[in-house]
């Protein structure tokens, strides 16, 4: 009797192995990029891995802001295995939390190092930029503007615009804006934008709604969305601001590693994966319209390459904590001011 439980035992843990190894064959990412980019290339890598991928997104409204605080409110029990941000600054808020853990990637060689956290809690690829917009029909031809503070032409009262600074890539350029310009010239500037009737929009891709249909004149938004804008025609052009200035706001992706992520060995995969110059490229060649911070990949057509461009200096991690604050104080009463 003792025997046959012991053949019972052993057929059941070797029944038991191949589904073990089925069930451990996924990996969680929650993600704030767009999910028409972001799914094909999770699609990608689970035909090459064999490792089911979970993908969860944010909305458009509250890009990255969602998601941020899902990871911090589930950090003793985490759901996700990676995230993979549209932004550095949350990338930098959850190291700052304690719910991302180090990880130095072999497949990041080649990749830029000041678009990571020296300490490996995350890591860059594949950039997008802060762009000004424009629509051709009322912008005249050699009056283009050229750099942010142009969004307080008097000219324009009223026909500028830009999407609320607490959710996505436009509290990273607020931000940015704070760190570089010092608070008393920031507040300013931000107080002066409301005074030439700036149109507060839910996202970024209002803002480029708005400017293509002729509602705004031009206004700030990000690479792909202009790229977007281009590809259906619309009577749009594109600036790279402040090249004299303080230079363009540069927005790496970023892969976190969550600490004690369900599934550690798929996710590192996966990091693995999307930091890869393949994926660089596939992020390039599509409609995200990518920058690859590989210099000897190429860039979206039309676009300039990183090289190309005068980067505006920024401490990502200094960013996250003057936006954590921002956010929670001046901005918010700003935003909730219109």
């Amino acid at each position: 009797m003792k025997k046959s439980c012991q053949y019972l035992l052993i057929v059941v843990v070797l029944a038991g192995a191949p589904l073990a190894k089925l069930m451990a064959a996924e990996v969680v990412v929650y993600t704030s990029v767009d999910d028409v980019f972001a799914r094909p290339i999770a699609e990608k890598f689970e035909q090459e891995t064999g490792i089911k991928v979970k993908l969860v997104t944010d909305t458009e409204e509250t890009k990255s802001t969602g998601l941020l605080n899902r990871l911090i409110a589930e950090k003793k029990r985490p759901r996700a295995d990676v995230f993979w941000s549209g932004d550095p600054i949350r990338a930098a808020i959850l190291k700052s939390k304690g719910v991302s853990s180090p990880y130095r990637s072999s497949a990041a060689k080649g990749l830029a190092l000041m678009y990571s956290d020296p300490e490996a809690y995350w890591t860059g690829f594949s950039a997008r930029a802060r762009i000004i917009l424009y629509n051709k029909n009322l912008v005249k031809n050699g009056q283009e503007p050229t750099s942010i503070m142009d969004l307080l032409n008097p000219e324009f009262k009223g026909k500028v615009c830009m999407a609320n600074p607490l959710f996505g890539t436009t509290s990273m350029h607020a931000a940015a804006i704070f760190v570089s310009f010092g608070d008393e010239k920031a507040k300013k500037y931000f107080s002066d934008l409301k005074e030439n009737e700036l149109k507060l929009l839910s996202s970024n891709g209002e803002v480029r709604r708005r400017i293509s249909s002729g509602d705004c004149a031009y206004g700030i938004t990000d690479t792909d969305d202009a790229y977007t804008a281009l590809r259906d025609g619309k009577p749009v052009g594109v600036v790279f601001p402040d090249k004299k200035g303080f230079g363009t706001l540069i927005v790496p992706n970023a892969t976190v590693l969550i600490a004690n992520a369900p599934h550690p060995e798929s996710a590192k995969r996966f990091i693995d994966f999307l930091l890869s110059a393949d994926t660089e490229e596939a992020l390039a060649r599509g409609e995200a319209a990518q920058m690859p911070l590989r210099e000897n990949l190429k860039g979206p057509k039309n676009f300039p390459a990183l090289k190309e461009l005068q980067p505006m200096k920024v401490n990502y991690s200094k960013l996250a904590e003057t936006l954590e604050s921002l956010s929670k104080g001046y901005l918010r009463e700003w935003a909730g001011s219109f």
